[in-house]
């Protein structure tokens, strides 16, 4: 919401101050343009022009739409604004990564991580201004929960980001529980797999949980998207002490919901787990995994552990992450050592967080 502040005169030179909020249009549904259209006695196909300029072409004002006329254009901008804001901060890492800094209402803001590779770039999105779910090892949960984001605030970090053209894949790994805000998400989702969005195929996006399953399950059923759970542990005490959801929603049920979906064509499910030093990288914890993902068709990801303030947790060795690795794969589930990128800008698997700056 935007505020526009209008000065009405009194008499004794006096004013009475009315504050009008203007919505925005970034991040609405073509069906919510549609009414939109309708409620300010628009012509019906001008909805369609305006989902063609708000996510197919580079135009930042309701004042650029130049097939709608000039008349109509001012009739939309007295209750709206286009709504897409730049980001207010880049940081490099050396190893080509990019964060960016993107304002989330007013004095708070959400980190985006833009990595690029050989074969296909990847935007890693956030969804909440810090995160609930308080995972020991993550530096989100440090920060604790300001705000969820709204739909256009999650697609203007693909939007607004200066590579926009050469992201083929998008992942909600960034700040926040994307599944604590799931009618936001699954919006976002629709405008970018929608013919009238930015008609990505629904196998390029991915979105992440720690496992809520009540909105995993509404996810699964409405949405074509990829999956990708956090695991950290087969063994449910241990998983509990490193991610406090387990005590409302422990792994074993989330596996056993997750089991009930194809995953043989061209949806696919993946398991995010942290590797930490003599906790949770043993022969035991392999063997523990295979039983647990026994006959599913996934992929587990091996992630380095990055350092967090506060936090005595040490990363697995690279010798033993490979050998954990070995031990997964013969014994029927398919791992990979995920690559760490953009450590040094607190960029990484982890790292992003606000709290200085909220």
């Amino acid at each position: 919401m935007v505020s526009t502040f209008y000065f009405v005169p009194l008499q004794n030179y006096s004013y009475i101050i009315y504050i009008m909020q203007k919505d925005v249009l970034f991040g609405k549904s073509l069906p919510k343009i549609k009414e939109i259209v309708a409620e300010i006695g628009l012509p019906k196909f001008a909805a369609t022009q305006i989902t063609d300029w708000l996510y197919k072409k580079n135009i930042t004002t309701i004042d650029q739409m130049t097939n709608i006329s000039a008349r109509n254009r001012e009739i939309l901008a007295e209750k709206y604004d286009f709504g897409v804001d730049l980001p207010v901060k880049e940081e490099v890492s050396l190893d080509g990564t990019k964060k960016y800094l993107y304002k989330a209402g007013k004095n708070r803001f959400v980190e985006a991580a833009y990595i690029p590779e050989e074969k296909r770039d990847t935007l890693c999105v956030s969804t909440q201004v810090g995160c609930k779910m308080k995972c020991v090892f993550c530096m989100t949960g440090k920060q604790g929960f300001q705000q969820n984001l709204t739909a256009g605030e999650i697609v203007n970090q693909v939007r607004s980001l200066p590579e926009r053209e050469s992201i083929s894949n998008i992942v909600y790994m960034g700040m926040g529980e994307p599944m604590d805000n799931l009618t936001t998400v699954m919006d976002s989702l629709e405008i970018f797999t929608s013919e009238w969005g930015f008609a990505m195929s629904p196998k390029r996006l991915t979105v992440s949980t720690i496992g809520l399953t009540p909105a995993m399950k509404h996810f699964l059923d409405n949405s074509k998207c990829n999956l990708a759970v956090s695991l950290h542990s087969p063994f449910e005490k241990e998983r509990l002490e490193l991610m406090p959801i387990q005590k409302v929603h422990n792994i074993t049920e989330v596996i056993n919901i997750i089991r009930q979906y194809d995953w043989d064509g061209q949806r696919r499910v993946f398991f995010e787990y942290i590797m930490f030093k003599d906790l949770n990288d043993t022969p035991e914890h392999a063997k523990g995994l295979i039983k647990l993902l026994s006959k599913l068709n996934c992929r587990v990801n091996l992630i380095r552990f990055h350092k967090v303030p506060g936090v005595e947790l040490e990363g697995t060795s690279e010798k033993d992450m490979i050998i954990f690795r070995d031990t997964l794969t013969k014994g029927g589930v398919f791992s990979t050592i995920r690559q760490s990128r953009g450590q040094d800008i607190a960029a990484a698997c982890g790292m992003l967080s606000t709290k200085e700056t909220t």
